[in-house]
């Protein structure tokens, strides 16, 4: 696989976050770069690319193909018990945001923690 062939997300910096920029190749866990302009984070984030499938053949390690988050649509349907959605609703409520936007942010606080762990 070619470095250029994935798809790249560019999203600026907070300055509580350094400013600058940030992109990342959702296809490659992990595989990111940051530069001061938009252009300089796409440089970085190809030489990131670049060591990451040299990496992943070098310990043989499957390589996943551009465009694999295309496959997925954002969207599934989760059954829960009848009391556990009314308190994540609740809590959802109380927090002034939506339903989806809570569980969303309550299922990626969950990842990030397993990931740092």
């Amino acid at each position: 696989m070619d470095a250029t062939s994935y798809p790249i997300i560019v999203r600026a910096l907070s300055a509580e976050d350094g400013g600058g920029w940030l992109a990342e190749l959702p296809d490659l866990p992990g595989c990111m770069g940051d530069g001061g302009t938009e252009e300089a984070a796409i440089a970085d984030v190809r030489l990131a690319a670049e060591e990451w499938l040299a990496t992943a053949k070098d310990l043989k390690r499957p390589i996943p193909k551009p465009g694999a988050l295309d496959r997925y649509s954002g969207k599934w349907v989760q059954r829960v018990p009848k009391s556990l959605h009314m308190r994540l609703a609740d809590q959802a409520k109380r927090e002034g945001v939506s339903l989806n936007q809570f569980v969303t942010a309550l299922l990626a606080e969950g990842l990030g923690k397993r990931a740092a762990a």
